[in-house]
Order: structure tokens, then sequence, then C-alpha cells
């Protein structure tokens, strides 16, 4: 199916050259002058190799046909990562590399979005937003309000953040999954 080159976006895939390349990063550039192009990062399918192109905007682009099912995470060994398809109960394995990295983010029990072609499993797409616990962070300080001014801390899935003055060791907290950025407490 062809598309424009403006409409392609991370995790999208397009086939070109007769090969399959999941797309890392996409950005739309308008200089002020001359035309406004696209400019993808893609992954090989294959063999992983990474490669960046650039594309006219209105350009068309072949995007291949993909399915996009919603499993469940079960659990990562020496294979991969494994996840289950809650309709059929079918397992599939995924390698390390597909996973990238979201791999911190994965709890058990976690809804994925799981895109394959050809049952070959290509991207994941985790939920937004997920629960974690604070595992280590600077200790409250008593009368601090709770000002623009961040502190580090580290995650219980080891992932670095930053979280406001008032969070303590033990607390539970809403991040992305896009970019490990502190979101609010979680009310639970």
């Amino acid at each position: 199916m062809k598309v424009i080159a403006s409409t392609l976006r991370k995790g999208n895939v397009v086939e070109k050259d007769g090969k399959l390349y999941v797309i890392l990063f996409a950005e739309n550039i308008h200089p002020g002058k001359g035309t406004p192009v696209t400019q993808l990062d893609m992954r090989r399918i294959t063999d992983g190799v990474k490669v960046s192109e650039r594309y006219r905007t209105t350009e068309q682009v072949e995007r291949a046909f993909v399915e996009d099912r919603e499993h469940t995470f079960l659990y990562q060994d020496g294979e991969g990562f494994h996840f289950m398809n809650p309709e059929n109960y079918e397992q599939v394995a995924v390698p390390e590399d597909v996973i990238g990295d979201s791999a911190p983010y994965l709890q058990e029990g976690m809804a994925v979005m799981l895109s394959t072609h050809n049952s070959t499993p290509l991207t994941i797409e985790l939920p937004q937003r997920v629960v974690l616990e604070v595992a280590e962070t600077e200790p409250v300080l008593k009368g601090q309000t709770a000002s623009s001014s961040y502190k580090p801390a580290v995650l219980s899935n080891g992932v670095r953040t930053t979280v406001p003055p008032h969070i303590a060791a033990g607390t539970r907290v809403v991040v992305m999954t896009a970019d490990g950025s502190y979101v609010e407490r979680a009310k639970d």
C-alpha cells in the first residue's frame, strides 16, 4: 500500500527494495527555503542494520501490511521475551532487539500491542504510562515545597528519572514509558 512519506510514524513498517524496515524515528523538516522533507531512521528487520533515509514529504513510500494484535507479556528467558495472544493462547518469543528500550518497562501480565508481518514480530507498543516504585532517592527535606526543582531517583526497574522533592523512596509513581519521565504519584 503506497502512502505519503510525511504520514509515516515511529513503529510503521515500510518496504524498500524488497526488504522490510521498521521506522525508529520520523521527522518532517520544513526548511525556510526549498522542499520540505521527511527524515526516517529505520532498522532492517532481517539483519537489524540501521539506515537513514530522506524523502520529499509528498513522495510515495510502500507501507507493508502489518497485523497489530494485543498480547500479554509472560516472561523473559534466553530465547527472548515471551508473549501470549489472549484470544487463542498462542505464545510468541520476541527477540531482544525488537523490544529495545522498552525492556525495563515490561511487567508480568502487561497488555501490549505486538505488530507482526507473516507471523514475524516487528515492533511492540507499550501502554503510555506504567506504575513503578522509587527504589532510591535523596531524603525528603522538611519544609520543602513542591517547587519546580526535581531530584534524581532510581526506579524499581533500574531506570533513572527525576521526581519532585516530596517523593520518598518506596513511593509508587506513574511514569511515561516513552522517556521514563515522572507524571504523578500513583493513586493506589
